[in-house]
């Protein structure tokens, strides 16, 4: 199982990433442990400094932006 956090407040962005992260995952039929962390310091742990950032399995995957649907499922090598 893959431990997904999706890094950010509430922004719109943010919210996009959560549930295109989560959409894919069902989807496909994929098990993964999906996290919203919203605490400034632990976003800066990853040093993430524009969200969203998602984070799998304790690497930093994708900041700055919505990641497109296409990137997202070569996360989970989806073909």
């Amino acid at each position: 199982m893959l431990d997904v956090k999706v890094l950010g407040g509430g922004c719109n962005n943010c919210k996009m990433t959560l549930k295109l992260v989560e959409e894919v995952a069902l989807e496909n039929g994929l098990e993964i442990r999906l996290e919203k962390v919203e605490d400034i310091q632990a976003i800066m742990a990853y040093d993430v400094m524009s969200t969203p950032g998602v984070v799998i399995n304790g690497t930093v995957v994708h900041r700055g932006s919505v990641p497109s649907r296409d990137k997202v499922e070569g996360w989970f090598s989806l073909e």
